[in-house]
């Protein structure tokens, strides 16, 4: 049971509100220590796994991207587009991207878009200027926090219409545990009734947001 004091850890280091970073590390030199291990092999545990998922690291590259796009006027530049189409509407385009946000996930293609890929520098701004359009000067933040929910609501039961998505693989494994025989496609299968279920509640809640805003 000591290995489990690294949970404590955990909880107390977030309690008292220390640095995420070193409450994690803290809680993992505490569980290798309770498990025998000694610091130069809680280490190379640690090296092993940092070299193993080295391509988290593409998230340094991207970041600096997105920020000099906005530095030169992305989020202006999309705000000024919207304000093209008198059509569009905050809930018509966040219904048309949650679409395409759950299509795509079922595909696969889970990390092609995202809060810090296209909600924050693109989504968020053209679906504020449609709002402000209709002369809800008021309602940014609102706005704001639909679009993010968007983006979550699409991922989430999106990606487990696709087979080899990580949620799917898992299932599979603790159902076989339980003796339980289950293929990867049957789950996908029953998940795309969920994910249409999904599509349509939370598009009506996007329809519900044109419905509140001024005309």
């Amino acid at each position: 049971m000591l290995v489990l004091a690294g949970i404590l850890v955990i909880a107390g280091g977030f309690l008292l509100r220390f640095n995420p970073l070193l409450v994690v590390l803290a809680s993992a030199l505490v569980t290798g220590l309770a498990a025998g291990l000694d610091p130069l092999r809680i280490v190379s545990v640690f090296g092993k796994a940092f070299n193993d998922s080295r391509y988290v690291s593409a998230i340094y590259i991207v970041l600096p991207v997105i920020g000099l796009l906005e530095r030169y006027g992305l989020q202006a530049r999309a705000r000024e587009l919207i304000g093209r189409f008198a059509r569009v509407t905050a809930g018509r385009l966040l219904i048309f991207y949650l679409l395409f946000r759950q299509v795509t996930a079922a595909l696969g293609l889970v990390s092609i878009a995202g809060h810090a890929v296209t909600v924050r520098p693109l989504v968020a701004p053209m679906a504020e200027a449609a709002a402000e359009g209709r002369g809800a000067v008021d309602q940014g933040e609102r706005v704001k926090a639909l679009t993010a929910a968007t983006d979550n609501v699409g991922l989430f039961f999106g990606e487990d219409i696709f087979i080899a998505i990580g949620s799917i693989l898992l299932m599979v494994g603790v159902l076989q545990g339980y003796g339980i025989a289950v293929e990867p496609f049957d789950l996908s299968v029953w998940a795309i009734p969920t994910a249409v279920a999904a599509f349509l509640i939370h598009g009506f809640r996007l329809h519900l947001l044109d419905r509140r805003l001024p005309k």
